[in-house]
């Protein structure tokens, strides 16, 4: 179920160009709040809003689910969306680089979804 799910995700941030897409697999950490992160950058505070709106779209239109909770579209540096299990994180660029999330939980089980670049 989350697999797909993750592949819904990834897919709408590839559609509206979102780079450098990651997933982890926080099960196995006994402290992690979601069972997945699902990570990406744009290179504009534009760009990070189109993809958080595609995923919404594509996961009510895909899946069913709609977003729990989202943060952060007022200045679209760090769009977080919660779905609960799966928490997403469209970064802006220097953003992402500066928080470095996927080193905070270097633990996880790490997948890399191919980006047309």
């Amino acid at each position: 179920m989350n697999n797909s799910e993750l592949q819904v995700i990834a897919d709408a941030m590839a559609e509206k160009k979102g780079k450098n897409i990651v997933s982890l697999d926080l099960k196995s950490i006994g402290t992690a709040i979601s069972d997945y992160f699902i990570v990406c950058n744009a290179d504009s505070t534009t760009n990070v809003v189109a993809i958080a709106d595609n995923i919404e779209d594509r996961m009510v239109e895909k899946c069913g689910r709609k977003v729990l909770r989202s943060q952060g579209r007022e200045n679209a540096f760090w769009i977080i969306l919660d779905y609960g299990d799966i928490v997403v994180h469209i970064f802006q660029t220097p953003m992402r680089e500066f928080y470095r999330l996927e080193d905070l939980w270097a633990d996880a089980e790490r997948t890399d979804y191919g980006s047309e670049e």
